[in-house]
C-alpha cells in the first residue's frame, strides 16, 4: 500500500501551447509555491516554461 505523506502528483503544463506534458510530484510543505520549470515541449519542438496544475489528464 502506497504511504501517504506530503508529497503530491502534479502536471507540467507548457506556458506556449498549453498541453500537458510531464507529470512530476513535489512535497508541498517545503516548496508551498507553484513550479515553473524549464523543460522541453514535443509539440513546440524547443525548450519553454512548464507550470504547475494540479489536474491531471
Amino acid at each position: 500500500m502506497a504511504k501517504k505523506g506530503q508529497r503530491q502528483l502534479i502536471g507540467l503544463v507548457c506556458s506556449i501551447c498549453g498541453r500537458q506534458n510531464y507529470i512530476s510530484e513535489k512535497n508541498k510543505t517545503n516548496v508551498p509555491e507553484k513550479l515553473i520549470i524549464k523543460k522541453y515541449c514535443p509539440h513546440c519542438r524547443k525548450i519553454t516554461e512548464h507550470k504547475e496544475t494540479s489536474k491531471l489528464k
